[in-house]
């Protein structure tokens, strides 16, 4: 074993549902606009273009169901997004091999500064400080592949304090989740632990502290998010 200077952060790791075994996180890919409808209400063409990614942080995603309310911004947005978690990997993987590198699959909330992230937008810059801030990415349990089944289509829902929000279906992803895993292995080497959200329905909104978030996808139930 090495011996470290001071010791290093603890692995990242998320609950599964159904299991004391725990899942270790590696990377956090996230595809922007990948529902038409939401591409549109950010103001952008829902062409099917070639799909884009971001990066959190794998200390970015929290299972503990609160959302401290970030600094440096006024204007918080919620997106709820299907998570996709890997159990093996590799690059150049077949559209029609990908399925078999799923884990399983969890609720996911990418949590956005907003404001941050158009002022970036308007200065050309990368969106890490709209994006991977502390605890940006709510997300419950996993739930895996050997219980839910793959999962290609069923309502993905958001309420805000009990009123709903976003309205979707994972069907109406512009790039489906093996088209995802297929594309990123094209560009980066994938591997066992590496967690992708997928994009999100049309309906995003701000928060505030007090606000309940709860979300919902078929075969996956539902996740509270308290806003504090």
């Amino acid at each position: 074993m090495p011996e470290y200077s001071f010791p290093p952060h603890p692995q990242v790791s998320l609950p599964v549902l159904g299991s004391t075994a725990v899942f270790p996180v590696r990377r956090v890919y996230c595809v922007g606009r990948n529902y038409a409808a939401h591409a549109v209400e950010m103001g952008h063409d829902a062409d099917r273009e070639p799909p884009f990614f971001f990066q959190k942080n794998p200390d970015n995603l929290d299972p503990s169901g609160e959302f401290p309310y970030p600094s440096m911004s006024d204007d918080v947005h919620y997106e709820v997004e299907l998570a996709v978690m890997l159990k093996s990997g590799g690059v150049n993987i077949a559209v029609e091999e990908a399925a078999r590198h799923i884990f399983g699959y969890a609720l996911a909330v990418d949590m956005t500064r907003r404001d941050l992230q158009r002022r970036q937008k308007e200065l050309g810059r990368p969106w890490e400080v709209g994006k991977a801030f502390e605890r940006s990415a709510p997300v419950g349990p996993i739930h895996p592949v050997s219980s839910v089944g793959l999962i290609a289509d069923g309502a993905i829902t958001l309420s805000l304090n009990g009123k709903l929000q976003q309205v979707g279906d994972v069907s109406q992803m512009i790039w489906k989740v093996p088209e995802i895993i297929s594309y990123l292995s094209e560009y980066f080497e994938l591997a066992a632990g590496d967690v992708i959200l997928t994009g999100t329905p049309s309906g995003v909104g701000s928060v505030r502290k007090g606000d309940v978030i709860e979300v919902a996808a078929a075969n996956l139930g539902t996740f509270d998010v308290k806003i504090v």
